[in-house]
C-alpha cells in the first residue's frame, strides 16, 4: 500500500518546483502602493513650495509612476494567482489523495500503524517505509499550505487595490488641477519676446507645411531679446524624452496610410504630462495644421523641438523655460478603475492610446530625433 503512495508523492515532488528568479508580485502592488501614498503626502506639501510648478510637477510624475507601477503589480498579481489556481485545478485529484492519507495518518493510533499481517519482518519494512514518506507528506501539506495562503493573499491584494487606485486617481486629478493654476499664477520666467497675434495668424493662414510655419517663427516676434540659451550639443544623444512613453514609429517608418514623418512617435497614456527635455524658449504653442496642440521649443540658435499631438498646452510664446518645465498634458481620459482591473485581471499591461509625434529640426532641416534623444537606440 506504501510504495505506489511514495510513487505518487515522488511525481507530485517533481512537478511542486517554481522558480524564485522572478521577483514577488505581491511585494511589487505593495511597493506601488506605498508610492502613492507618498505622492499624497507630497502633494499637500507642494502647493506650500516657493516654486509650486516644479513641486506640483514632481508630484504628478511621482503619481503617473505611481499609477504605472501599480497598474503592473495588479498584472503581475493577476497572472501569479490564475497560474497558482490553474496548478491546483490541475492537481486535485492529487491534492485529496494527500489529504485523505494525512486524515488517516492522523486518525490511526501509532501502535496500530506499525504493525504489519506478514509479522515482525513486514512491520519492520514498513516502519522503514513509513518513516521515509511521513517527512514528504509532510513537506508537500506545507508546500500546499503555502499555495493556498499565497492565492488568498493575492486575491486579497487585488480586493484592496480599489481603494489604493480610487486615492491615487483622484490625487493625480487634483495635481493636475494644481500644476495649471501654478503655471497660470506664475509671472517670474524671464521673456525673449512678445508674440504678435496678428502676425501668427497671419503666417499660420499662409503656411500648409511645418517648414514653412518654423521659417516664419521670427516673424511673429517683437522686441526680441539678443542672444540664445547656452550650446547644448555635448547633450546629443542623451536629450530625455519629453513624456513617459514606448517609441511606436521612428523617423522615416510608414504608419499604417503608409505615410513616412521625419519625426519620431511616442506611445504614451493618457493625460501623461509633457515636459521640455532642457531649458528652451517658447517659441510657438497653439494649434497647427493638422498635428493638433503644437508646442516648438527652441533650446539654442537654429535648434527647434517640436512636440505636436497633446490636448493642453501650458505657457506663453517668448518665455524661457527651465529644464523639466511641464508645456501641456496628451489627451484621452483616465482608465476607470474598473477597466484597469479588468485589464490586469487579463494579464494586459496599461493602454498607450495617445501619441506624441516629436521633430527635431536643425537650420529648419529635420534631422533624427534619435540623434539628440535617448530613446534606447544605438546610434
Amino acid at each position: 500500500m506504501l510504495r505506489p503512495l511514495a510513487l505518487s508523492l515522488a511525481l507530485m515532488f517533481g512537478l511542486c518546483s517554481v522558480t524564485q528568479a522572478e521577483s514577488d508580485p505581491a511585494a511589487l502592488a505593495e511597493a506601488a502602493a506605498a508610492r502613492l501614498d507618498q505622492a499624497a503626502q507630497t502633494l499637500a506639501g507642494a502647493e506650500k513650495a516657493r516654486d509650486r510648478v516644479k513641486a506640483l510637477s514632481e508630484t504628478l510624475r511621482a503619481y503617473e509612476d505611481g499609477l504605472e507601477a501599480m497598474r503592473e503589480g495588479l498584472r503581475r498579481v493577476s497572472l501569479r494567482e490564475a497560474q497558482l489556481t490553474r496548478e491546483l485545478q490541475a492537481r486535485e485529484t492529487e491534492i485529496s489523495q494527500l489529504l485523505g492519507v494525512l486524515q488517516s495518518i492522523a486518525a490511526t493510533p501509532d501502535p496500530v500503524l506499525a504493525l504489519h499481517p506478514d509479522g515482525p519482518t513486514g512491520t519492520a519494512r514498513s516502519g522503514m517505509l513509513l518513516a521515509h514518506v511521513t517527512p514528504a507528506l509532510t513537506d508537500q501539506a506545507q508546500a500546499l499550505r503555502l499555495k493556498l495562503e499565497e492565492v488568498a493573499m493575492l486575491r486579497a491584494l487585488q480586493e484592496n487595490a480599489v481603494d489604493t487606485l480610487e486615492r491615487g486617481l483622484e490625487g493625480v486629478q487634483q495635481a493636475r488641477t494644481s500644476l495649471s493654476q501654478a503655471i497660470s499664477d506664475r509671472t517670474n520666467l524671464p521673456k525673449r519676446f512678445t508674440e504678435d497675434p496678428v502676425k501668427t495668424a497671419i503666417l499660420i493662414a499662409s503656411t500648409e507645411t511645418l517648414e514653412g510655419f518654423a521659417s516664419g517663427l521670427s516673424e511673429i516676434a517683437e522686441g526680441e531679446v539678443d542672444g540664445s540659451l547656452p550650446d547644448i550639443s555635448h547633450r546629443k544623444g542623451k536629450l530625455p524624452l519629453p513624456v513617459q512613453g514606448t517609441v511606436l514609429r521612428r523617423a522615416g517608418e510608414a504608419d499604417a496610410a503608409g505615410i513616412k514623418r521625419p519625426g519620431l512617435i511616442l506611445a504614451t497614456r493618457p493625460r501623461a504630462l509633457v515636459s521640455t527635455p532642457t531649458a528652451a524658449t517658447i517659441r510657438y504653442l497653439g494649434p497647427l495644421l493638422d498635428f493638433g496642440n503644437v508646442v516648438i521649443l527652441e533650446p539654442q540658435a537654429g535648434l527647434l523641438l517640436v512636440l505636436a499631438g497633446l490636448d493642453v498646452v501650458y505657457g506663453q510664446a517668448g518665455q524661457v523655460l527651465p529644464s523639466g518645465s511641464p508645456v501641456g498634458l496628451m489627451g484621452g481620459k483616465d482608465a476607470e478603475i474598473g477597466t484597469i482591473l479588468s485589464q490586469a485581471g487579463e494579464g494586459a499591461g496599461t493602454e498607450a492610446s495617445e501619441t506624441l509625434y516629436i521633430e527635431v529640426r536643425e537650420d529648419n532641416a529635420p534631422v533624427d530625433p534619435d540623434a539628440w534623444f535617448a530613446t534606447g537606440k544605438d546610434n
